[in-house]
């Protein structure tokens, strides 16, 4: 399987490095997998027993091998040493230096909520919004909330793929005060391309959370974490009704790779075109956090 992206600083095409490729075809593709992750894979045991796996202090065995594998930079962790994590999922989580991701300011530039590929769509119909080439998802479905997803017709969807090579924290993309998440419990599916393609509607099925925030500049978006195989949490460290500057921290996700979701009203914001042309040729575009990704109308 072979994941084919944009990286933006030089207009290049890159293969991306799939941790568990195998596993992940042969999950996907075969009939005995497919049965396997019916019947345990994507339940939340499985993944439950994985995240407590990672969060004890012999998982820490693991971090060489996967920083190795996955050509992870340490040097912009606050912390640089392997020495200076007490297990896996805090290295998993692990916090940048401020200026490895410099973030754009200027209030008429909306940025990345974080490291990953993009795709974004306009004009989108909420009813059929694209999930890959020949899938399609309802926003009434994904956000559970008909009267909040009606505000979205003929809006923007950005949707940011973290792999698990990325940073996993996420972030705001615009200063504002957000409102409570509001928790969907759901699958464990896995959100890379390859299993996007297998299971209709995978982003509908997997457990979510839901954020309304009130943009100071682009009005009011809906941010989505989107939980994924071997997730063992999506944590939310940001408080509910306090104000937040562009950039702050939002929240993280323990190991594995996973998607965050923005939408925004129609009207309010013109993406970046590299982003729009790549998207319609079905190809991801890296992106990092505090990056602009579109201009306000």
């Amino acid at each position: 399987m072979t994941i084919r992206y944009i990286d933006r600083k030089t207009g290049e095409y890159k293969e991306e490095v799939v941790a568990g490729d195998k596993i992940i075809r042969w999950t996907y593709g075969t009939t005995v997998g497919k049965l396997l992750l019916e019947t345990l894979m994507k339940k939340k045991l499985l993944t439950k027993l994985f995240g407590w796996y990672m969060d004890i202090p012999y998982s820490k065995r693991k971090i060489q091998k996967f920083v190795k594998d996955l050509d992870i930079n340490l040097s912009e962790a606050q912390r640089d040493k392997i020495e200076g994590y007490k297990n896996f999922n805090d290295f998993f989580a692990r916090e940048l230096k401020v200026d490895s991701r410099p973030l754009c300011l200027d209030e008429e530039n909306l940025v990345s909520p974080a490291d990953g590929k993009i795709l974004a769509y306009e004009n989108i119909d909420i009813n059929n919004i694209l999930q890959v080439k020949g899938s399609y998802y309802s926003l009434k479905e994904f956000i559970q909330d008909e009267a909040l997803a009606m505000e979205y017709t003929g809006g923007i969807c950005v949707v940011v793929r973290l792999a698990p090579s990325d940073y996993h924290r996420f972030h705001f993309p615009d200063s504002g005060i957000p409102e409570k998440e509001k928790k969907i419990k759901g699958h464990y599916y896995s959100v890379n391309p390859y299993a996007l393609r297998q299971i209709i509607g995978l982003y509908c099925q997997n457990k979510r959370e839901i954020t309304s925030f009130n943009s100071h500049n682009f009005g009011k978006m809906v941010l989505v974490e989107v939980g994924a195989t071997c997730v063992g949490s999506i944590i939310q460290t940001y408080k509910a009704g306090k104000p937040v500057d562009k950039g702050a921290e939002k929240g993280y996700f323990k190991f594995g790779g996973s998607t965050t979701v923005l939408f925004i009203k129609k009207g309010i914001l013109k993406m970046d075109e590299d982003i729009i042309k790549n998207t319609n040729m079905g190809v991801e575009t890296k992106v990092n956090m505090g990056e602009v990704i579109g201009k306000k109308l």
